[in-house]
């Protein structure tokens, strides 16, 4: 994802241009690129009167509700206290243009938003190039992730395999950072789409094997068997997993080792999952106690509004950051 920094108004241009810029290079025509810029305008404005320091990450996405442009606007600002009224159309949170979180939420295609009175703000917007008359589907997944602010390469790598009985999903986080740490994740995930229909330990067995000619990294695979409501899972590292029931979190072993170079050996765990659990998946990039108290309910949000809210909350700056979020009804 492009990532933004927001902390005073000359910045909103720069992520106006780089959203546009996003929105064309996967096809959007003038008016859906249009639609983008308001909208970016809109949520980057916003934090600039309440909510800096803040960022916007720019990403696509593709999945079962269709294809197009990804905008968290993320900040630890005042917060809303009513935010029936921040989303009433036409309500302007600041004078811009777009006029409102309302317009904002007019003009996606999907849309979400998690805020509380002193811990800040998340906006999720979803815009396709072209709309549909309406939502077919609903979004299975989502994630987050950056590389280590100055580098251009991100050392980090995810995946989604959706399957009529569950998922299958990697995250890979190669050695280090910047072109060399890219080219072992993105060598991972290759790996995992040639042997993505086997058990998590048969596939992490197979990266591992097939890691030595790069500096290797931390991989992590999970697959969920819906109907069973097991989550199997494999870790060599520390790419660290949790599956997220209600108010309880469990976290998942991941044993120790570099993909690619030492492994000891490769082991499968199991854990109960339901259908309205979510299970997440961070890099070392996310500090190892990142939590979800503060927001009770929010693993019933968009999945990429929760990874954005994981990752503004606990990502370190001394690395890349990824976190995946899945759910457990995901079909």
């Amino acid at each position: 994802m492009d990532r933004v920094t927001i902390t005073e108004a000359s910045q909103v241009a720069e992520a106006r241009r780089r959203a546009v810029a996003a929105a064309q290079a996967i096809g959007f025509d003038e008016t859906a690129a249009g639609r983008v810029a308001l909208v970016v305008t809109e949520l980057s404005t916003n934090i600039v009167k309440y909510g800096v320091p803040g960022e916007i990450l720019v990403g696509t996405y593709e999945d079962a509700t269709g294809s197009g442009v990804e905008i968290l606007a993320l900040d630890k600002g005042p917060g809303f206290s009513d935010l029936g009224s921040a989303l009433r159309d036409g309500h302007s949170t600041g004078g811009s243009a777009g006029e409102g979180l309302g317009a904002v939420r007019r003009l996606s295609d999907a849309f979400d938003i998690a805020s509380r009175p002193g811990t800040g703000t998340a906006v999720l917007a979803r815009l396709s190039g072209v709309r549909p008359a309406t939502a077919d589907g609903t979004a299975a997944f989502g994630a987050v992730t950056v590389p280590l602010r100055g580098e251009t390469a991100n050392g980090d790598a995810y995946a989604v395999r959706e399957r009529p009985d569950g998922w299958t999903a990697i995250v890979a986080d190669g050695l280090g950072h910047g072109p060399e740490a890219a080219k072992a994740s993105q060598e991972a995930l290759s790996l995992f789409h040639h042997h993505r229909d086997k058990p998590p330990g048969a596939i992490l067995s197979a990266i591992h094997a097939g890691l030595p000619q790069t500096r290797g990294g931390a991989v992590s695979v999970a697959s969920l068997n819906r109907d069973a409501g097991i989550l199997t899972f494999a870790g060599i590292g520390n790419v660290l997993g949790a599956v997220v029931s209600g108010a309880v979190t469990k976290r998942t072993v991941s044993l120790a080792g570099t993909a690619g170079h030492a492994a000891r050996r490769i082991q499968e765990f199991e854990y109960p999952m339901r259908r309205d659990d979510v299970f997440v998946l961070c890099s070392d990039g996310i500090a190892t106690g990142w939590s979800l108290d503060a927001y009770p309910g929010i693993a019933a949000a968009h999945p990429s509004l929760v990874a954005g809210l994981i990752y503004r909350d606990f990502a370190r700056a001394r690395d890349d950051a990824t976190v995946l979020v899945v759910r457990g009804d995901a079909s």
